[in-house]
């Protein structure tokens, strides 16, 4: 059997797979960013600090649902979990493009985090049933790639969607590919390696062999209770909420940030908008590919991550007179931000058995959630409140130095090497 070979297979099999999915969650939940910059504000009668809350409830809806989620894939199904939550955030996605007032629009985005909160947890899981440890870094890129490679072509398509046709003809026609993707999902989709019909019987009899083998180098864990008081995925979870905190703020603001920064147009935003996702699409890649060349996991998390912090202190020296100089530094503190989550989502399968792993991994970004809802709910209030964006630099600068900090005093997985399998 050749293990390259093999593993090649797996590789063009499952990633299209899980990149294609996850990218369609994140086009349905970053696209308020532009009906914000676009008008959706004057239409609905909304307020600066409204706006700044309703592109928040996604989190909060998210935050909630991450665990039962995670135990569900864990312990029945990834596969069935996923094709009913392509539905139903393809749905929620085009409904929003229908919303007449206020609390119908607060209440599809809240719905829209719900359904969207096990997807994360439940495609790392899937992640951890396919990838051995020298894959895993890389296999999460891929999976997590989703989320600026999303961005970087939803700016574009956006930016022309909403100027062609408006904000809600751009919320109707984006929600569609969810669900129309669903019925692809279940066709192509397996649980585990023992399901795939592309398999022989002594490849997936090697990698089950591969994996079972990592996971008697891990300390035992009796339950999820154990796990969420463990000392590290405490220190993960408030970690990821700071972390979240910056990268959410930034996300969900950006096109506002630059429309204030300089008179354009939504097209030429959408352009601007996109360039940081290209510079972290490729940061991600290098960083992941490094990560599992070293099996160091820390060591790509923290310093990247510090790189993002002064990037945004030195957009906050800066200020708003110089545009361009700013907007660098924005491109670097994106392509920083996203490019250690890689080996970032790697550390709790290398840390945890698999019986606990997938509910740390949900209640870890049940956390990244809740700063997602902090950070995208304050930057948008300071942006309101301050009429320019210098004081949403200071925050999420400080934000990220609290993120390296306590990454540093995570302590890292005993790091035991396996001979790598296909």
């Amino acid at each position: 059997m050749n293990t390259v070979t093999l593993a090649a297979k797996r590789w063009w099999y499952i990633m299209p797979i899980v990149f294609i999915t996850y990218s369609l969650a994140y086009l349905d939940r970053a696209n308020f960013s532009f009906a914000s910059a676009a008008g959706i504000n004057d239409d609905l009668g909304i307020t600066k600090g409204m706006s700044s809350l309703l592109g928040a409830l996604f989190f909060l809806g998210y935050f909630f649902f991450q665990i039962p989620g995670a135990i569900y894939a864990e312990r029945r199904s990834v596969k069935k979990l996923i094709f009913w939550c392509l539905i139903l955030w393809g749905g929620c996605a085009s409904l929003t493009g229908v919303v007449s007032n206020i609390p119908m629009l607060a209440a599809i985005r809240f719905i829209l985090g719900v359904v969207e909160a096990a997807v994360m947890p439940a495609m790392l899981i899937y992640i951890s049933n396919w990838f051995t440890k020298s894959e895993r870094s890389r296999a999460n890129t891929f999976l997590i790639l989703g989320n600026p490679v999303t961005v970087l072509w939803m700016s574009v398509v956006s930016g022309y969607l909403i100027h062609a046709f408006g904000w809600r003809e751009m919320f109707i026609i984006e929600g569609i590919p969810a669900v129309l993707w669903a019925f692809c999902w279940w066709v192509l989709a397996k649980d585990k390696p023992a399901q795939a019909k592309w398999l022989s019987e002594d490849e997936k009899s090697a990698l089950q062999k591969q994996l079972d083998e990592e996971q008697k180098g891990i300390k035992a864990v009796r339950n999820y209770g154990e796990a969420f008081r463990s000392r590290n995925v405490i220190l993960l979870c408030v970690q990821y909420f700071a972390w979240s905190i910056g990268v959410y703020g930034f996300v969900l603001w950006l096109p506002s940030i630059l429309r204030s920064g300089m008179q354009m147009g939504m097209v030429e935003a959408g352009w601007l908008s996109a360039v940081p996702y290209l510079a972290a699409t490729i940061s991600m890649i290098l960083v992941s590919w490094a990560s599992d060349k070293m099996q160091n996991r820390k060591l790509f998390v923290w310093p990247l991550l510090l790189i993002g912090a002064l990037a945004f202190f030195g957009s906050y020296a800066i200020g708003t007179n110089h545009f361009w100089v700013s907007y660098s530094l924005l491109v670097i503190a994106g392509a920083a931000m996203y490019a250690p989550y890689g080996p970032f989502f790697a550390i709790i399968p290398e840390m945890l058995p698999k019986n606990v792993a997938g509910g740390a991994m949900a209640l870890i970004n049940s956390m990244g959630a809740l700063g997602s809802f902090f950070g995208s709910w304050f930057v948008g209030y300071l942006n309101g409140a301050t009429g320019n964006p210098s004081a949403s630099y200071m925050f999420m600068a400080i934000a990220l130095v609290v993120a390296v900090v306590v990454t540093l005093i995570v302590k890292p997985a005993r790091n035991e090497v396996h001979p790598q399998v296909a």
